[in-house]
């Protein structure tokens, strides 16, 4: 049991990974999780208003049990299966943190001043999250999917516009950790 309570090592991850987008192609199905936000829209009743959200909903079943799974999942691996010793922070990351007045997240993956119940007392954190909630929902339409679906099952199936959307992604990201997250806090 102690394996599993441990970080994983890339070569076995990224094996379970392929073997779950094998079988997943075998059956003709596509990962993404975007996709998942119009089978919910959908099911909510956004095709009275939009063509886009008229589709056979039921065909997309089993990628809401992804999202189901997804969020099972991540509740157990972080209430019963965390090691903080595992979560190894570069120094020179939690100066630049604490520089923008930002604790180190002290075993965790993520900071408390940004991923806790408290960022939702601040104003600026609720704008924060709404802008950047916009900005992904517009940037993974725009872009024909979201990060898991190029990054995962686009790349595995050697798409050419998979791997242009993984290049701005990291791009993106870059320019984000580096010019633009500084002058947000």
């Amino acid at each position: 049991m102690d394996f599993l309570f441990h970080t994983w090592h890339w070569a076995i991850t990224g094996f379970l990974i392929g073997i779950i987008m094998l079988t997943l192609n075998y059956f003709g199905k596509v990962f993404g999780m975007s996709s998942n936000l119009r089978s919910l829209c959908t099911l909510a009743g956004g095709g009275k208003f939009a063509e886009f959200f008229r589709f056979d909903v039921k065909s997309q079943y089993w990628n809401l049990m992804v999202i189901l799974g997804a969020m099972i999942g991540g509740f157990v691996a972080v209430h019963f299966m965390s090691d903080p010793s595992n979560v190894d922070i570069n120094p020179q990351t939690i100066a630049q943190l604490q520089a923008m007045h930002i604790d180190a997240p002290n075993g965790k993956l993520l900071p408390d001043a940004m991923f806790s119940m408290t960022a939702f007392e601040s104003p600026k954190m609720i704008l924060i999250l709404l802008i950047g909630g916009l900005l992904i929902g517009f940037g993974s339409r725009y872009a024909g999917g979201c990060t898991s679906g190029h990054a995962i099952a686009g790349m595995s199936n050697l798409q050419r516009q998979s791997l242009k959307a993984v290049i701005g992604f990291f791009v993106g990201g870059l320019i984000m950790a580096h010019f633009i997250f500084p002058l947000i806090f």
